[in-house]
């Protein structure tokens, strides 16, 4: 039911995940990141504590390959699971569960994996990781949804999507970017729309959390 990638920036250390399907609310289960620590995308039948668990194992410095090992040997149902995983250093890790649901697959790239299931075709997740390698965007975050876009191209989900997310942390303790599109006839432009609106304003906000003497103005009434 969900198509993602999650990635490393190699010129930030930023982490990130984008991600789509035709279930609701798909990022406030399946996208999971901690900054300095790594990223894990816990899909398919989706057990969110997968996600958490394998933040904290990140966190400790585990390589991604190792958190794939004990979060799956340590999960009651691991044949239900898809992950993947980025660590501190870039190294990608990838696991695909027996009960993964209709055609699936997994592809890595550098520092970053796109994983599948209930796909048009089985050259998404690699669409994806084309896409996003390929990409000249300025931003992570456009990086980001043009793996998306890719993915979508390639065929993406084989039904009809109705939900996305971005979500992006950097050098502070909560998401820079968490833009969610909970459901939608097309996720995909309203999140992107939702993109244009907010990287203007991200550093901005960014500020207010650090240093709000340093802060521009809110810009809503009031405000003066």
């Amino acid at each position: 039911m969900t198509f993602s990638l999650t990635a490393r920036d190699p010129l930030t250390g930023a982490f990130g995940i984008v991600v789509s399907s035709s279930s609701p609310a798909v990022a406030a289960r399946c996208a999971h990141l901690a900054a300095g620590a790594g990223a894990v995308a816990s899909q398919n039948v989706t057990n969110p504590a997968l996600g958490i668990r394998g933040l904290t194992l990140l966190g400790r410095g585990l390589a991604a390959r190792q958190v794939i090992a004990d979060l799956v040997a340590a999960e009651r149902y691991p044949a239900y699971r898809q992950l993947a995983v980025v660590d501190r250093d870039g190294t990608v890790a990838t696991f695909e569960g027996a009960a993964t649901l209709g055609l699936h697959n997994v592809a890595e790239g550098a520092a970053c994996a796109a994983a599948g299931n209930l796909l048009a075709n089985p050259d998404v997740p690699a669409a994806m990781v084309a896409a996003y390698q390929a990409s000249t965007a300025a931003t992570f975050e456009w990086r980001l949804l043009d793996a998306l876009r890719g993915g979508a191209a390639a065929g993406g989900e084989a039904g009809p999507v109705r939900s996305a997310g971005l979500a992006v942390v950097e050098d502070v303790e909560w998401r820079v970017t968490d833009l969610r599109v909970d459901d939608h006839d097309a996720p995909l432009a309203e999140l992107e729309r939702l993109l244009v609106l907010w990287l203007p304003q991200k550093a901005d906000y960014r500020t207010r959390g650090i240093d709000p003497t340093a802060a521009p103005s809110y810009g809503v009434p009031g405000d003066e």
